[in-house]
């Protein structure tokens, strides 16, 4: 179970009097999560999900937790951060920054078809276009500074052809980032690591219904297109290659397309910002592997699938256009 902090009935009970929230009666700890202690909490009012934060330091949280709490009342699905009785969203548990916020409906689906793809799209042109009037800026703290900073240190890890791809590819982003191109592509808050297992959905008789979007504690600053490339890398492939599955891709841009037409220069760049995205991870997880944190209880993703990814979004991608 990923949960690094332990909790008891005791003290979270009194820990939830600072809250209007009625008596707890119950809670657990959710076995998924890599970076945080997740519990379901379950009060007479009703049920939340409480987290601890292991990682995140506190001078970082309340950009996450108001933008939650931001998109959450612009109508998109994603938890709410739930403010005590001073209004306060951030408290400290054991030791811990924490947090509760509202549980939404459904699990994720690791098999996604084109319907679940559909979803996805859409409700990430919506999380786009509600980020644009939202008042606070962190930087994606996985982006172009922290690969710049890591790949050095990977590299001694690396077999040959592995390094000259990696240094060859980071090489292009650094001349990328730094031209007319990319200054022309929108940005705001985004995601940056919506996964399949970020996603909730309930399974009814017409088919999957979205019940939210999750885990925003990978959030920044960054492109609309780049949280867009990072998406359709993980929910429309072929698992085994790397490659795009045609009609999950189709059916995830159309439907974004539907809410927020790209832009000319976002199609033009579409192909970089693909490599972008797969390069951020396949760096994350050869981090993850050879440069573990200290007392590490998480079994590392193997590197090896976003290096596909990558060699395939070298050779050849679809256009962003309809």
């Amino acid at each position: 179970m990923a949960v690094f902090t332990p909790v008891t009935r005791d003290e979270l009970a009194l820990w939830l009097e600072r809250y209007d929230l009625g008596e707890l009666q119950s809670f657990e700890g959710i076995a998924s999560g890599i970076e945080n202690s997740n519990f379901f909490v379950t009060t007479s009012r009703d049920r939340y999900v409480l987290t601890l934060f292991e990682r995140l330091s506190p001078d970082e949280l309340p950009f996450y937790l108001n933008l939650m709490r931001h998109l959450a009342h612009h109508d998109v699905p994603c938890p709410d951060p739930l403010p005590d009785r001073s209004g306060a969203l951030l408290q400290h548990l054991n030791g811990k920054p924490a947090a509760l916020v509202t549980l939404l409906p459904g699990r994720a689906d690791m098999h996604p078809g084109a319907a679940h793809c559909a979803a996805v799209g859409q409700v990430l042109a919506r999380m786009h276009e509600a980020a644009r009037d939202f008042e606070g800026g962190l930087p994606n703290l996985r982006g172009l500074d922290w690969w710049t900073r890591t790949v050095p240190q990977v590299l001694p890890f690396l077999d040959a052809a592995q390094g000259d791809l990696l240094r060859d590819e980071l090489a292009a982003q650094q001349a990328f980032a730094a031209g007319p191109l990319y200054a022309a592509l929108p940005a705001s808050p985004v995601h940056a690591d919506l996964f399949r297992d970020n996603v909730l959905f309930e399974q009814t008789p017409a088919g999957p219904r979205l019940g939210g979007v999750i885990d925003f504690y990978f959030a920044g600053v960054d492109t609309w297109l780049f949280d867009l490339a990072v998406t359709v890398n993980d929910w429309c492939i072929d698992d085994a290659s790397g490659e795009f599955d045609t009609p999950r891709l189709a059916a995830l841009l159309d439907a974004y397309r539907s809410v927020r037409p790209p832009t000319p220069a976002e199609q033009q760049a579409w192909p970089m910002m693909l490599r972008a995205g797969a390069l951020r991870f396949w760096l994350s997880r050869l981090f993850d592997l050879h440069l573990p944190r200290p007392a590490e209880m998480v079994t590392p993703k193997d590197p090896a699938h976003f290096e596909r990814i990558l060699r395939a979004r070298r050779r050849a991608v679809p256009p962003l256009s309809a």
